[in-house]
């Protein structure tokens, strides 16, 4: 029988530029001998109710064919169920697709990866920030990093990664260290000022920031990275070595693996998979084996 595939798609990926993509990716799949629909929400509330929809179907998978944030919105969708999820990268940074081992810069190699159907359980974590309350299966963020996606948000230009760098530049006039409250698991709070605290899941965010290098999206824990107060200087001195995951080395940095944390700052709004979540305090707690997905 030929496998039901629910193909999810973000037009607006890469400024809409990779949308040119999803006629060969859905003619490969259906070549493949799958049958594909596609669904294309009006907003994101709208793709969810969709998606949540086909997922009560049954299919044979929900496919993300976007970036980070769509993987993060299929979560949603399908965490907790049978239901698979596969994802065709079509974003910018796609850094869940590439610690899921998915093919990063190729839609249609991760196209045949789909069509394979080979799955296995990962973890997803549930975070809780004010009110608000979702899965995520990457990182969140909470600090400078989380400032820089607030401030990118609110401008209009430049396009692309270009409106986050000059956010970068913005937010590095004016950022003073956080004081945060810290809990892990059920122990006692300590307190630090820090520039920013990351919670991973999996390793990276931002396009290949190791941010939480060590992290595994199927141990049952979360590493927790702190980056303590430091200089303008040293902070600009020491931020790009995220990139190849060495900043864990830095007197400054600690990383702690545990099963839950609640994290309390003024003024600090989470980020999650690179989406706003909302306000402090912020709750994450690891889901054992939560999302079957297909690697």
């Amino acid at each position: 029988m030929a496998p039901q595939l629910v193909l999810l798609v973000n037009p607006a990926a890469r400024g809409g530029r990779t949308v040119r993509l999803l006629g060969p990716v859905a003619r490969r799949l259906r070549a493949g001998g799958a049958e594909v629909s596609v669904i294309v929400g009006d907003s994101a509330a709208d793709a969810l109710e969709r998606a949540c929809a086909a997922v009560a179907e049954r299919p044979d998978a929900l496919v993300a064919f976007g970036g980070d944030g769509l993987v993060h919105l299929a979560v949603q969708a399908v965490a907790g169920t049978d239901v698979p999820l596969g994802i065709i990268p079509a974003g910018t940074g796609n850094d869940i697709a590439t610690a899921l081992g998915v093919p990063r810069k190729d839609p249609i190699a991760a196209a045949r990866t789909v069509l394979r159907g080979r799955s296995r359980l990962v973890d997803a974590a549930r975070v809780r920030a004010g009110r608000a309350e979702e899965l995520f299966a990457g990182v969140v963020c909470c600090g400078f990093d989380s400032r820089v996606n607030e401030r990118a948000n609110g401008l209009t230009w430049p396009p692309g990664m270009a409106r986050y760098l000059l956010a970068t530049v913005q937010e590095l006039r004016r950022f003073r260290p956080i004081p945060f409250r810290v809990t892990f698991d059920d122990g006692e709070p300590i307190e630090r000022e820090a520039m920013l605290v990351a919670v991973g899941n999996t390793s990276s965010y931002g396009a290949g920031m190791r941010v939480c290098p060590d992290a595994r999206p199927d141990d049952g824990l979360l590493d927790v990275m702190i980056l303590e107060a430091v200089s303008t200087a040293e902070f600009v001195r020491v931020f790009p070595s995220v990139y190849r995951g060495s900043h864990v080395s830095h007197q400054a940095v600690s990383v702690r693996r545990v099963r839950s944390v609640r994290l309390e700052a003024p003024d600090v709004v989470a980020y999650a998979d690179g989406e706003r979540i909302g306000p402090s305090p912020i709750t994450c707690e690891i889901q054992p084996g939560a999302l079957r997905v297909i690697t």
